[in-house]
């Protein structure tokens, strides 16, 4: 019966004495508790043998427990202090749980990023930044979807997508631009295309040809408008499509020609197709988005850094 009681005692008094201890003075404690003298401990530590002392004496004037007796030069932990290593060894384990998390999240080695993006910036730019990215972080998960602008605004507002990538994205008062790129247009064609023998087109040569556009009533389509100026109700525009991308792919298997912007012809990914400068004030942008209320982590911060400079390298 006294043995019982004694036991009970001690539980009761190890879990109040950890509620008494910093974390300093715990892992002190338990330094001692592996090691079995104070010098060890100051060893496995990289501290002083004074400090070790000082902060072991504090532990037990804190938790009120005998914790030790020195016999033959050693430090025997008593019952008491036995009981209060074992407290204390399950909740260090979370401590360094929890330090193992904070360092990941200080220098992700893994994790996954999940990015939204405009068809423009899928053929390129996207994916040399996420190449660049791996080459780091080479753990790291990634996926990219393709998606028009209202559908990305929708995955980054539910967060289905911790970024957008996003070309003439739809303004949202809960999204927030990160990076902010101004993009120029080209006009693309078959390298054997009798435009392709020229350094420089403008609306006006764009007459008498079948020039692959995009809907009027789109944002793409309006810029493209804008951009055609005075002659844009002479243009051929037999061809409508929803995106540059697709623009390109029709005007290299020879449908047509098409004014397009330069983030789409980026790192020359289409064989065979004759990119040329189109003579335009008209700017289009190109824009990394996220939500408002859910800041960057380190690994989306980072994939910023390398997008910018992949933006830099491959348009200026």
């Amino acid at each position: 019966m006294n043995t019982e009681t004694h036991d009970i005692t001690s539980g009761y008094a190890a879990q109040a004495g950890v509620t008494r201890l910093n974390l300093r003075q715990m892992e002190v404690f338990r330094a001692v508790m592996l090691t079995g003298t104070v010098n060890a401990a100051a060893e496995l530590l990289h501290v002083s043998q004074p400090a070790v002392s000082k902060l072991l004496a504090q532990a037990a004037r804190r938790s009120g427990l005998v914790l030790f007796e020195r016999v033959r030069g050693r430090l025997i932990p008593t019952a008491e202090g036995t009981a209060l290593y074992q407290e204390i060894d399950k909740l260090w384990r979370g401590v360094e749980h929890v330090r193992d998390v904070s360092r990941q999240l200080a220098n992700p080695t893994t994790g996954a990023l999940r990015l939204a993006v405009s068809a423009s910036l899928a053929p390129h730019l996207v994916p040399k930044s996420i190449a660049l990215l791996q080459a780091d972080f080479p753990s790291v998960k990634c996926s990219a979807e393709i998606l028009i602008a209202p559908i990305m605004v929708d995955a980054l507002l539910d967060r289905t997508a911790d970024l957008g990538i996003g070309l003439l994205p739809n303004p949202h008062p809960n999204l927030v631009a990160v990076q902010t790129h101004a993009c120029g247009l080209v006009c693309v064609m078959r390298d054997d295309h009798p435009l392709a023998a020229r350094s420089l087109i403008q609306a006006s040569d764009l007459e008498g040809q079948r020039v692959i556009s995009s809907p009027e009533d789109s944002p793409y389509g309006g810029a493209l408008r804008r951009a055609y100026g005075k002659v844009a109700g002479r243009l051929d525009l037999d061809i409508v499509v929803r995106s540059s991308t697709t623009a390109c792919w029709f005007a290299q298997a020879g449908a047509g020609i098409a004014v397009v912007d330069e983030a789409a012809v980026a790192g020359g990914t289409f064989a065979g197709l004759a990119v040329r400068r189109f003579r335009s004030h008209e700017k289009l942008q190109v824009q990394v988005l996220r939500h408002r209320y859910r800041p960057l982590s380190r690994l989306q911060q980072a994939f910023c850094g390398v997008f910018e400079r992949v933006w830099r390298e491959s348009i200026g």
